[in-house]
């Protein structure tokens, strides 16, 4: 079977079986985001192992649905930009400052801890406790979309705390590669700084001062779509900069891109079409990958292992986040809608284990315990999440 049908056949299932287990989820008074999931597991290898099929090239299709997730979810962070203004980050950025802080330093001490209690090397433990610090706000996003609660005071504070968060990660990646390199200057930390810096002022300017320009000029364009082809050009545009120039998470870029865009005459219309392109095809894949990737029996030979690396993820980010937001003024049930909202870890933790198994500071068992911990904090969010903002 050629790899078009293979694709076109697996694309099929995904699509089909997220969206059934969305509405099942939707029904028993969850968010859709937590059966799709679930889904994603159960066709993963932790039970029906979907892509070992000999149907299947298991290698060639994991790599296309991984790259067709990563689209999803800067199609993700780009809507949850578009529905917002950057007036109202303005107003929560003090709270935005506080949790996006705190929630990186209270789970780093929590995994340095984690790996010292294990006879991990302080190598080792300072890494494990850099990717604890990590968050991915996606899946929270996305559950309070479903609500209408993205432009709450919570929404508000939780999508500014992600960009403190990512910020601080990379910075903190930054300078443990740069000590264990004696070779390293000061100039080389520097540049870690100056490349964000210089990343913020070109997305602002080009967002602020040029779109605007680009905008009026392509909406008279006798083509159709016009708009929507733009949104995405800039989108990708924007993700390709997050990374390549201020050397962050391209979702950072992607959610840039989209407050940009919230400012335009055409928002409204835009949202429409480009939720349907987001949550009709990328964004079901990219959840349902989530599930597809892990393993939940990988961890059987470390469980002590895996589940105090959970424990110290979930208190990490949930004391952390949730205090931050509590001193910065939110209400206490407000703090705690905060502190689980910035639980998820997905993309960066992920990419920050695999450069630590590669540069050899992260071991196997610790890279197992990762992944099960991504999977159950990204899993446990939104029905939390849910139960909070209905008891409020």
């Amino acid at each position: 079977m050629s790899l078009f049908l293979q694709l076109a056949i697996l694309l099929a299932i995904i699509l089909l079986a997220a969206k059934l287990a969305g509405t099942i989820a939707i029904r028993l008074g969850q968010p859709s985001v937590l059966g799709e999931l679930l889904m994603g597991i159960i066709l993963g290898p932790s039970l029906l192992n979907l892509l070992h099929l000999p149907a299947f090239d298991e290698k060639a299709m994991t790599e296309v649905l991984h790259l067709l997730g990563e689209i999803g979810v800067v199609f993700l962070l780009f809507v949850a930009g578009l529905e917002l203004h950057l007036n109202e980050l303005r107003r929560n950025m003090h709270t935005s400052a506080f949790a996006g802080i705190l929630g990186v330093l209270f789970p780093f001490f929590f995994g340095l801890g984690t790996g010292l209690i294990f006879s991990f090397t302080l190598e080792e433990s300072v890494f494990l406790g850099i990717i604890l610090g990590a968050s991915s706000v996606s899946i929270s996003a996305q559950t309070l979309m479903e609500l209408k609660q993205l432009k709450s005071k919570v929404g508000l504070s939780m999508l500014g705390a992600a960009v403190f968060d990512d910020i601080l990660v990379i910075l903190m990646l930054s300078l443990f590669f740069a000590f264990s390199n004696d070779s390293t200057s000061i100039t080389s930390l520097l540049l870690v700084f100056g490349r964000m810096l210089v990343f913020f002022v070109l997305a602002f300017l080009f967002g602020l001062w040029v779109l605007p320009y680009i905008i009026r000029k392509t909406r008279d364009l006798p083509v159709s779509q016009n708009i929507l082809t733009l949104a995405i050009v800039v989108l990708l545009f924007y993700a390709i900069s997050a990374e390549l120039i201020g050397g962050m998470a391209a979702i950072t870029g992607a959610f840039l891109a989209g407050l940009m865009f919230a400012r335009s005459p055409e928002k409204e219309m835009l949202e429409l079409r480009i939720h349907a392109l987001a949550y009709g095809f990328f964004v079901p894949i990219f959840f349902v990958n989530i599930g597809l990737t892990v393993n939940i029996f990988a961890i059987k030979d470390n469980l002590l292992l895996g589940v105090v690396v959970i424990i110290a993820a979930i208190l990490g980010k949930f004391l952390g986040a949730g205090l931050g937001g509590r001193w910065a003024g939110l209400s206490s049930r407000e703090s705690m809608q905060l502190g689980v909202g910035m639980l998820p870890r997905a993309e960066v933790s992920l990419i920050a284990a695999s450069i630590g198994f590669g540069a050899g500071v992260v071991n196997a068992a610790e890279s197992s315990a990762i992944v099960v911990m991504v999977i159950v904090c990204t899993m446990i969010t939104p029905p939390i999440l849910r139960y909070l903002f209905h008891k409020a």
